[in-house]
């Protein structure tokens, strides 16, 4: 690809250099290249390695020092007497070889025409540039389409010649016309060229824009008058040759860096980049980049560079007045150029702006404001008690300006916390335990105060990080404090109105100053208590019953409150707790209250009862169960003993379907023990295939089997 970019710049070259040559012959005596352009060689069927085909005549008017020669075809060489010759046996020579002379001081092309070879390609300037495959010759093709050039943005007149397609060969007769084909000519964009038929000169009809088509590819062929192909199509490229007609363009108009405070001369901030629509393989579209200015223009005007051809801004001022508290200010513009043709003159342009906001990194330490803060304090109030205010030059929306406070000394009883108020960066210094007037009137603290980030490596905090906090405790009337809270006794249920039951004890905390204290009772459920508000003894004022509602797992809880004397008066509060002793104050009550049995003897005829008690252990089970005193009982009922709580009783004999009352006394085994003289219904049915009719027809049977067999399994569970 380099080669083929060099031979089409020697070729235009050559072409410039030739022609102006007959305008100069008189003013120049040498004219650096090959002294002849054109040669000729006969095709014989091939060529053998390393014979010489001919001597070609160069001469850079300079001694010919340090030429190199390239030969378009790969196996053709330039020795150093200047003889082409063959590398190797060649027989696809082709019609035609392009030999590249180079040195400091000359650049230039000859053509060397092989005269009967057969081509082994389009000899065209798209192949030798590398710009695609593109089919064989045929064997007797005739046409010599060379590549042609055409600026872009030319002005009229129109149509202009661009070139002619010549042929070979007097095989070109008066009835044969040439043909052009392809997009440009038949293919849109149609008619932006066109070729004589005649004399094969193409033309160009209007203005060409590269950034718009840069290469076009048409073909040329001949046909006789009645549209029949003799010859072709051979391929023809239209290069557009790239004016200087588009400004380079940055992406955006405002572009953003950020440089770090003291950073080191030479620092990269960001880079700009611009772009040129023009050829990139031309000055057209190569861009050097300038700072035009910068504002502020303080400390220094130029406090930034930008590399002309990378577009790399980078720092220029010292690391020391690079101070982001001491410059006018953190963000600074720079309206930078973008200017194609190498920077030249002639070169256009395009413009941005680049902000640049200069960094905070944490070089100030956080000072407080006072080196001592005060603060009073009522005693058992919590929250927040002080603001400790500090001053930090550092960037207030970075870590190197937040706070964070510390207590390093003077809090034993972890007393206080200290916090940052993140609105202002404040330390809220809060009290969250209860501070007792009595037991210290006077609290100094040691605060130190840092950054969320670190310091940088030669920046230390100083005696200003830390301060020094008195808390003055202010004495609060508080209330009295009973003890011990709860208080719990011990006492039998039923004992006498009027008994004593507790003294209350409770203390007023001030005790530097004398206060009374007086006692009231604040909750009592039942009702049961008294207190005297002096003495604070506490006694009955009705039965106390464990068997209340108001008491749970034997125990009665009331609450009451002591109350001094001080402006304004305080209030404690504590609770009294007695535990009831049982006595045996409840007979035992029989269940279920209703028993049945079938009205023929020969069935099922026991029920199972129990009795409950409302006592407690010793005075409840075990329970004795008997029939009552009524004569004649035992000749028609029996009661059995099961267990503790549980007896049977069984029908004797048949009777008749109805209810009956049964008297029964009920024993516990208390001391003394209580009986309970009371009756069991009992419901006589009327039982057929194990089920039980005790209501009459149409009411729901029950099974009493499996009846029986619960209240068996839940008797020997108990």
């Amino acid at each position: 690809m380099e080669f083929c970019r060099r031979v089409l710049v020697a070729f235009l070259l050559s072409q410039i250099v030739c022609t102006g040559a007959q305008e100069e012959t008189e003013e120049v005596a040498c004219s650096p290249g090959f002294q002849v352009k054109q040669y000729q060689v006969e095709y014989d069927g091939g060529f053998l390695k390393d014979q010489p085909l001919l001597k070609v005549v160069f001469d850079d008017c300079a001694a010919n020092q340090d030429v190199s020669f390239e030969v378009s075809h790969p196996d053709f060489l330039i020795d150093e007497d200047l003889n082409l010759l063959p590398r190797r046996d060649v027989m696809d020579s082709g019609a035609v070889l392009f030999v590249h002379g180079l040195n400091a001081h000359a650049d230039d092309m000859a053509q060397v025409d092989i005269i009967g070879a057969p081509p082994r390609s389009p000899q065209t300037l798209r192949e030798i540039m590398g710009l695609g495959d593109i089919a064989p010759y045929r064997t007797k093709r005739s046409l010599l389409v060379p590549p042609m050039f055409v600026p872009e943005n030319q002005r009229a007149p129109f149509p202009r010649s661009i070139g002619k397609v010549s042929v070979i060969s007097s095989d070109m007769k008066e009835d044969h016309i040439f043909r052009l084909t392809g997009k440009g000519a038949d293919q849109d964009p149609k008619g932006v060229f066109s070729i004589n038929k005649l004399t094969g000169e193409v033309a160009v009809s209007r203005a060409l824009d590269r950034e718009a088509i840069a290469f076009y590819h048409l073909q040329v062929s001949t046909t006789d008058m009645s549209g029949k192909l003799v010859e072709g199509p051979v391929d023809l490229d239209v290069y557009i040759i790239d004016q200087n007609d588009n400004r380079p363009i940055f992406r955006e108009s405002r572009y953003s860096g950020e440089v770090l405070e003291g950073s080191p001369t030479g620092t990269t901030v960001m880079t700009m980049t611009a772009f040129d629509a023009d050829d990139p393989n031309t000055d057209n579209a190569v861009l050097r980049y300038i700072i035009l200015r910068q504002s502020p223009e303080k400390p220094s005007p130029n406090m930034f560079y930008i590399d002309p051809e990378r577009g790399d801004i980078v720092t220029v001022i010292s690391p020391s007045l690079l101070d982001r508290e001491t410059l006018p200010t953190t963000q600074y513009e720079l309206e930078i150029v973008a200017k194609d043709m190498a920077g030249s003159e002639v070169g256009l342009t395009g413009t941005a702006t680049a902000t640049i906001t200069i960094t905070d990194r944490n070089d100030h330490a956080p000072e407080f404001t006072h080196s001592l803060f005060q603060a009073l304090v009522d005693e058992g109030s919590t929250g927040v008690v002080l603001n400790l205010t500090v001053d930090d030059r550092d960037d207030p929306a970075t870590g190197a300006w937040r706070a964070i406070y510390s207590i390093i000394n003077g809090d034993p009883n972890q007393s206080f916390e200290i916090h940052t108020n993140p609105d202002n960066n404040e330390g809220m210094l809060s009290v969250v335990k209860p501070l007792d007037y009595e037991s210290s009137m006077f609290h100094t603290l040691l605060i130190k105060v840092e950054n969320e980030d670190p310091l940088v490596p030669d920046v230390l905090y100083g005696p200003s990080s830390t301060a020094t906090v008195y808390i003055t405790v202010q004495d609060v009337n508080e209330g009295p404090i009973f003890f011990p809270d709860p208080l719990i006794v011990t006492k039998w249920e039923n004992i006498p109105v009027g008994s004593f039951v507790a003294m209350l004890n409770a203390t007023d905390p001030d005790y530097l100053q004398v206060q009374s204290i007086r006692f009231a009772v604040l909750r009592d459920p039942a009702g049961w208590l008294s207190v005297n508000p002096v003495k604070g003894i506490v006694n009955t004022t009705a039965t106390l019953d464990r068997e209340s509602p108001h008491v749970h797992n034997n125990r009665y809880s009331a609450v009451f409150m002591a109350t001094d004397n001080g402006n304004p008066p305080a209030t404690g509060t504590g609770t009294l707790i007695i535990t009831l002793e049982d006595e045996n104050d409840n007979a035992p009550y029989v269940v279920p209250s209703v028993a049945r049995v079938c009205e023929d003897a020969k069935e099922v005829n026991v029920a199972v009862i129990g009795a409950r008690d409302k006592d407690i252990h010793p005075n409840t089970d075990p329970f004795k169960i008997e029939l009552g005193k009524q004569p004649g009982l035992e000749k028609t009922w029996k009661i059995s003993r099961i267990n503790n709580t549980h007896s049977q009783i069984m029908l004797l004999h048949s009777l008749k379907r109805a209810n009956y009352n049964v008297p029964l006394a009920l024993t516990d085994s208390g001391f003394p023990p209580l009986t309970n003289n009371t009756e069991l219904k009992v419901q006589v049915c009327t039982c057929k295939k194990n089920r039980m009719d005790c209501n009459g027809a149409g009411t729901p049977l029950t099974d009493l089997l499996l009846l029986l067999g619960l209240l068996t399994l839940s008797i020997i569970c108990l």
